[in-house]
């Protein structure tokens, strides 16, 4: 589905395809493309033949390459939809940056992107008449902002899950460790990439990017760098998690050792006791031999477990 967005004459204008050979700044966004659609628009802008195919299919690396007539940009970013942090949404966004126009294409609709079009709509003068390259920043600052939430979500429930770890450390605590381990490399993965690409906006010279732009790009790339910094926290904070269970873990391994090993100590005099009076000799049947195995059997133990008690071993 095409729509477009028109700047004409200080007006602004929403319509389909009909608005593509209308003169003015224009942004073109294309959801769900299909191979027709882009080659009309490949036909009409003059885009070359790998970007479009790019563009048709999904799992490209962020990535910015120049064109004779344009820029091909790739930007990708996460929402998570669900209470399950580990839960995450790719959403992947392709960018033709012309003169005088820009061409974004994307699976999934992505409310940084809505947000973008309605300040438009609400605010023409100041957005599309700055030029269509403050339009791409607006798109790229919106995709980096909405890491921002998920890794706030990442860091309380590692806070959380650190607190029930050092209560009562727990077998599913492990497994929901590797589950925000998996996740965060992922977003780590695909969020590297793009510090080059952004690099690349906030340089001088670099065609349909004006010096004015590039420094609103700067701004997004300083927002990647904290993202980056963020996701490193979170590693770190997650490894200390992990630390803490493995440490609980070998705490109450060595609490049970213990324990059992106290107990083997307590009923080995026990065993020594009754072997001992147990021997078929005649000195052993007479009555005290009997009383002093029997205070023995009891007095042993019950002072086995006080000397216990005063060197804090129980």
């Amino acid at each position: 589905m095409i729509q477009v967005l028109l700047l004409s004459e200080g007006k602004i204008f929403s319509g389909g395809e009909e608005l593509l050979d209308q003169p003015g700044t224009r942004w073109i966004d294309v959801l769900h493309p299909t191979e027709e659609e882009m080659k009309r628009l490949g036909d009409r802008f003059g885009l070359h033949k790998l970007a479009i195919e790019d563009c048709l299919h999904l799992d490209q690396r962020p990535k910015l390459e120049e064109y004779p007539n344009h820029q091909f940009i790739v930007l990708q970013g996460f929402s998570s939809e669900t209470k399950d942090v580990c839960e995450l949404t790719l959403h992947e966004h392709h960018f033709f940056l012309g003169p005088d126009w820009l061409i974004s294409v994307h699976e999934l609709r992505f409310e940084g992107l809505d947000a973008a079009r309605q300040r438009v709509q609400r605010e023409p003068q100041a957005t599309l008449e700055r030029g269509v390259d403050f339009l791409l920043y607006l798109l790229a600052d919106a995709l980096m902002d909405g890491n921002f939430p998920i890794l706030d979500k990442f860091n309380d429930e590692l806070e959380d899950l650190e607190s029930a770890v050092f209560e009562n450390p727990q077998p599913e605590h492990l497994q929901r460790m590797f589950d925000l381990k998996r996740a965060l490399v992922t977003v780590r993965r695909v969020l590297s990439p793009q510090r080059d690409v952004l690099g690349f906006l906030t340089r001088r010279g670099i065609p349909n990017v004006g010096e004015r732009t590039a420094l609103y790009f700067r701004d997004v790339y300083d927002h990647l760098i904290r993202l980056h910094e963020q996701i490193d926290a979170v590693r770190d904070l997650l490894g200390n998690v992990m630390d803490g269970y493995l440490s609980m873990l070998a705490n109450r391994t060595n609490d049970i050792t213990k324990q059992l090993t106290i107990f083997s100590t307590i009923f080995l005099p026990l065993s020594f006791i009754t072997g001992f009076f147990g021997q078929n000799f005649d000195f052993l049947s007479h009555r005290g031999f009997f009383w002093l195995m029997m205070v023995s059997v009891v007095g042993l133990p019950v002072g086995l477990v006080f000397w216990f008690k005063s060197k804090q071993w129980i």
